[in-house]
C-alpha cells in the first residue's frame, strides 16, 4: 500500500507543477490583435472569432514566480484569409506582464474546396 501511494504522489508532482505556471494567452490575444491593427495588416472587428486557433509553444520558467510564454495565434478574417502571429511575454503566476513581443509570420488566402 505505501508503494502504491508513493507511485501516486510521483505521477500526480508534473501534474501539480503545471496547474501551477500562469495562463496569459487572453492576454496575448489582445495583444497580438492590437499588434494588428496598429500595423494595419488588419482590424480585429473583420476577424472570425470561432476559425481562431491558439497554441501555447512554449512555457519557460525564468525564477521562482517569472515565466516566459510563446503562443501561435491563428486569426482568420470573413474572406477567409489567415494571419499568423507569434507572441513573446513575460507572466507571474498572479499576473500578465504588459510587454508582448508579438511576431507576424504569414498571410494567405484560404481557397475552400467545393
Amino acid at each position: 500500500m505505501k508503494k502504491l501511494s508513493i507511485l501516486m504522489l510521483l505521477v500526480s508532482l508534473p501534474l501539480m507543477s503545471l496547474a501551477q505556471e500562469p495562463d496569459c494567452k487572453a492576454w496575448s490575444l489582445d495583444k497580438a490583435k492590437e499588434w494588428l491593427k496598429s500595423n494595419n495588416i488588419v482590424d480585429s472587428q473583420n476577424l472570425s472569432e470561432s476559425k481562431m486557433r491558439i497554441t501555447l509553444l512554449a512555457t519557460e520558467q525564468k525564477s521562482k514566480n517569472l515565466y516566459t510564454q510563446v503562443h501561435h495565434f491563428i486569426f482568420y478574417d470573413n474572406q477567409n484569409k489567415a494571419y499568423n502571429v507569434i507572441t513573446k511575454s513575460n507572466a507571474s503566476k498572479t499576473e500578465c506582464f504588459d510587454d508582448v513581443d508579438s511576431y507576424f509570420i504569414s498571410k494567405r488566402q484560404i481557397e475552400w474546396l467545393r
